[in-house]
């Protein structure tokens, strides 16, 4: 027998299974794409120049230029202003899963795993479960920071581990509906942009950056309205240590909900994309 025919017995008794394996499960492929999410991210750093440095602009720029206008000095103002800067930044970053997700399908990737025999949703419940580490490291990145500069929490470790968790089940919650952007949108510069569109008015209209006591009548209507306004108060009464049950059932109830209505819409066009 020559040496071509020995590695080609060899190779077909090591494909030639007696049994077929089993079809890996939904959480083993989740947590497969999630771990993908994250090589990601080790291979190509310069994804988190935005979590890390966002944060740090945003809190040294709004802290030393408005924080004694607004609440008489800059250590009051880092009190009231640190929750909400910390909101702001995850759900900025939560733009970036519809936007990586654009990219796959631009370049064709996403064919390739919708041809898997895997779980279908899978790709893209792997991919918002990796964010959610993004988002872990621009919370620290910004928590860091905030205590440099003079944060001081009343609500301890437990205040702020609790407004953490608070806000990465928000985030993951609002992620569906940038997946929703990236699968209807040509491009990933389009869906950064419409995005950014959408979140400018949630996040400045907000009580992140003043009490909307001294908004105008109508737009402390929409304030009072605005889901990141109800994320905003919850995680500052987290870190506070005076969070009412009402506030934070508010914001779970409100992740519940966009789940269930904008996950089922991307499923369905993940499923029919052509």
């Amino acid at each position: 027998m020559t040496t071509a025919d020995l590695s080609t017995t060899t190779l077909r008794d090591a494909v030639a299974l007696e049994a077929r394996p089993p079809r890996p499960g939904a959480v083993s492929c989740s947590l497969t794409f999630a771990w993908r999410a994250l090589l990601k991210i080790k291979h190509v750093p310069e994804q988190l120049f935005d979590v890390l440095v966002s944060p740090v602009i945003f809190t040294l720029m709004f802290t030393y230029l408005f924080g004694g206008a607004l609440a008489g000095s800059t250590q009051a103002y880092i009190q009231f202003l640190l929750p909400g800067i910390l909101v702001q930044t995850i759900v900025i970053v939560t733009v970036y899963t519809g936007y990586t997700l654009n990219t796959d399908i631009t370049k064709g990737v996403f064919d390739r795993f919708r041809s898997l025999p895997i779980w279908r949703p899978a790709p893209i419940v792997g991919a918002l479960l990796g964010d959610t580490v993004r988002y872990s490291i621009a919370s620290v990145m910004c928590i860091g920071l905030g205590l440099v500069l003079g944060f001081r929490p009343d609500g301890g470790v437990v205040g702020v581990v609790a407004g953490v968790a608070l806000l990465l089940v928000f985030a993951f919650a609002l992620s569906w509906i940038f997946t929703i952007l990236g699968l209807l949108l040509r491009t990933p510069n389009a869906v950064m942009g419409v995005s950014m569109m959408v979140l400018m008015p949630l996040t400045f209209a907000s009580n992140i950056f003043v009490d909307p006591s001294t908004m105008p009548s109508g737009l402390q209507r929409f304030v009072e309205l605005n889901p990141v306004s109800h994320l905003v108060t919850a995680v500052r009464g987290l870190m506070a240590g005076v969070a009412s049950t009402g506030e934070i059932v508010t914001v779970l109830v409100s992740a519940v909900v966009m789940t269930a209505i904008f996950a089922p819409i991307t499923m369905h066009l993940y499923r029919t994309r052509h």
